[in-house]
């Protein structure tokens, strides 16, 4: 194996944990824009803003794992079938939670609410986020994988 096809395979494990980070970010930036406590139309507007684009990234980054990155690794791995489907139902209630969020958002909800919301997807996240990385950094870091890290990890 070549230096560039190992740094290629190596780009996987790093790729996800930048994306993970980003969305962690994304998560805090969003929540700050609740407690920074501006009121008015213009606050709306930006929370509105935060919380679309953090909700658009997280579920385009999980679809792009159920679509192309998990089968993938249960194809070179299968015994780690069942850790994917268990990645994958926290997939679906973080979807189930964002759809609280934004019908909460949509309908003007006050921000303890908001928060609420947040403070759940948060936790959720973030446990699924680190049971991920300790399961499977490692396999990522030998997967053969030829996709764009978009299509795979989601648009951030």
């Amino acid at each position: 194996m070549t230096e560039r096809e190992t740094t290629r395979l190596i780009a996987w494990s790093r790729e996800l944990r930048r994306v993970h980070g980003q969305l962690r970010e994304a998560l805090s930036v969003t929540r700050a824009a609740l407690v920074d406590g501006t009121t008015g139309e213009a606050a709306t507007r930006e929370l509105l803003l935060y919380c679309h684009g953090f909700c658009t990234a997280l579920d385009g980054h999980h679809q792009g794992e159920d679509r192309t990155l998990f089968p993938a690794i249960a194809a070179a791995h299968p015994e780690l079938r069942p850790v994917l489907r268990s990645l994958e139902q926290d997939h679906s209630m973080i979807a189930h939670l964002l759809g609280g969020l934004r019908t909460a958002v949509d309908r003007a909800a006050p921000p303890e609410e908001l928060d609420q919301h947040l403070e759940g997807i948060a936790a959720l996240m973030e446990n699924h986020f680190r049971y991920e990385e300790r399961q499977l950094l490692t396999v990522l870091e030998t997967l053969d994988l030829a996709a764009e890290p978009q299509e795979v990890l989601g648009p951030l």
